[in-house]
């Protein structure tokens, strides 16, 4: 099976290897990070255990791009708002370059497993789970009443246990 899907996979490649190249370099501006995302797109599809039926293989290709660009633009918020965050620590505490890496990775799945929820519920479990704050203080913090505060992180909670279940 795997072997009849390879040919199509290489003139998928060469028949449109360019044209994805140009679509994500417009909208990244980077000739790496194109490189990148484009070997990533194909990757996706090497993965598959068939090749998928496609009428229209441009906007197939395209689709997958945009949801890798999504992703690649939130790791990189995450990673700038860590960044900025490191700033304001002191030398003595900075993380090495492998906890750097760690820390960025943890964050890009804490926010992948996050991703779907109202932004309250969203900020509730982050001040909470993040943050350590009490019950009490996220409600002062966000005028909201205690019984809002414990709706949203049981929703935040069911929605985790759910992405993880699957």
């Amino acid at each position: 099976m795997r072997l009849a899907a390879e040919p199509t996979l290489d003139r998928l490649y060469t028949s449109h290897n360019h044209w994805l190249k140009a679509v994500v370099y417009r909208r990244v501006g980077c000739t790496e990070t194109t490189a990148d995302l484009v070997q990533d797109v194909f990757m996706r599809l090497l993965c598959k255990p068939s090749m998928p039926a496609m009428d229209e293989p441009r906007a197939y290709l395209a689709r997958i791009a945009h949801g890798l660009m999504v992703d690649y633009r939130r790791r990189q918020a995450l990673e700038q708002a860590w960044l900025e965050r490191l700033a304001q620590l002191p030398e003595a505490e900075m993380p090495s370059p492998e906890e750097h890496v760690q820390i960025v990775e943890a964050l890009a799945r804490i926010d992948a497993l996050l991703d779907g929820l109202n932004p309250r519920v969203r900020k509730v479990f982050l001040l909470s789970r993040l943050e350590g704050r009490s019950y009490p203080l996220i409600a002062e913090q966000l005028d909201v009443s205690l019984s809002t505060v414990e709706k949203a992180m049981a929703q935040a909670l069911r929605h985790c246990y759910q992405v993880l279940m699957g």
